[in-house]
């Protein structure tokens, strides 16, 4: 594809989102929401660039939050409905978690027994997390419904008989799937809580729907959303993180150094994966790279390397027509989700540098120094 920004207009390592491609992306959800008569929320777990809110409260109803500080974010920049979700609450933070957010959805009975009076003396809607234990990847680490999960409540750990004050069930299984993986676990959901959802007031059907993928079957989702609303009476609400910034987000590098090693050449850059793009290392995911191959597919093979002390601090094995050389600019794509959120400064690596591309021109966003490093350790 081709770049919508110049790379040689920034300084590197920085991420730079795209405002154009990032629209894109919310006019399908909002198409989507709007055939469906679905309500869909920002997950900030995955995109918390804030500076594009105003834009995409334009086009979403709201966010979703894991945390305090995610909630205070939402409300405060975006607006709309505030939602929350996290396997477990401290005491010491609810009472402002209810001041801000207008659903509160606990993880179990017991969560809810505990902040009931709290939650309700709020009036804000309150929900119970299930977990109907239908597993439909294969990535176990964002798997929900592995067994021995902690994130939900099964069938059999199911409460009817504290059910009074609750107006919602709310459930999260996917990962970066299509509208087959809604649907088996929507069979698996009403199978086991079908009964129960007769009466609520609104169902959550989390994030990890692909919706704005090219091969997304939008009106298969679209479709399952209208006979569960018809079925049951219910809103619906969808979270999805990914969806909403997939593939608007670049991560521009140089590279410092080339190291031969038995026959392979490492391309070591400025950005890392320990630190830049951890989704690399942790899933592990191989970023796309602009004009750039599998290995041998192309001219020339490089092994491209983070800078850090790590030596796992590898992105992959990639191929290009032209020879890579100290100063050469290195772009890899889809850098807008969760590598954002994610980035750390092991080995004291600087933030990489924030910019929004708005009609082909360069906003800088936000630059990190020293002081960012320094100051989360002491």
């Amino acid at each position: 594809m081709a770049l919508p920004f110049d790379p040689q207009a920034v300084t590197t390592p920085c991420y730079v989102v795209d405002q154009e491609l990032l629209e894109g992306n919310l006019r399908l959800l909002r198409a989507v929401a709007d055939a469906a008569g679905c309500r869909i929320l920002l997950a900030q777990k995955a995109f918390s660039m804030f500076y594009f809110y105003p834009l995409i409260g334009r086009y979403l109803n709201g966010t979703t939050a894991s945390g305090l500080y995610e909630a205070r974010l939402g409300r405060g920049e975006l607006g709309g409905e505030t939602h929350i979700f996290s396997p477990a609450y401290r005491p010491a933070e609810f009472g402002e978690i209810a001041s801000l957010c207008d659903h509160i959805i606990f993880n179990s009975f017991a969560q809810w027994e505990q902040f009931k009076p709290a939650a309700l003396h709020t009036g804000r809607s309150c929900g119970m997390r299930i977990n109907p234990c239908c597993s439909t990847q294969a990535h176990g680490l964002y798997d929900p419904c592995a067994p021995g999960s902690r994130l939900g409540v099964t069938r059999e750990q199911f409460r009817p008989d504290l059910l009074d004050g609750l107006e919602g069930l709310h459930f999260h299984t996917l990962c970066e799937q299509n509208a087959d993986a809604l649907a088996l676990t929507l069979a698996a959901v009403e199978a086991q809580f079908g009964d129960n959802l007769r009466g609520m007031r609104w169902l959550n059907l989390g994030g990890g729907h692909h919706i704005t993928r090219a091969d997304y079957d939008r009106e298969r989702l679209i479709t399952l959303i209208q006979t569960l609303k018809a079925r049951y009476d219910v809103a619906v609400y969808l979270e999805p993180g990914e969806a909403v910034a997939l593939n608007a987000g670049f991560l521009v590098s140089e590279v410092v150094d080339m190291v031969e090693n038995a026959g392979v050449v490492n391309a070591i850059l400025d950005a890392s994966a320990a630190c830049h793009m951890p989704d690399v290392i942790e899933m592990p995911y191989r970023p796309p790279v602009l004009e750039s191959g599998e290995a041998g597919e192309k001219a020339h093979t490089y092994r491209l390397t983070g800078p850090t002390c790590l030596a796992g601090d590898i992105i992959g094995d990639y191929s290009f027509d032209a020879p890579l050389k100290r100063g050469s600019r290195v772009v890899f794509g889809d850098m807008a989700i969760y590598s954002m959120v994610k980035n750390n400064t092991f080995n004291g690596m600087p933030l990489p540098t924030i910019y929004a591309s708005v009609g082909g021109k360069i906003q800088e966003v936000r630059r990190f120094g020293y002081a960012d490093f320094k100051n989360r350790l002491s």
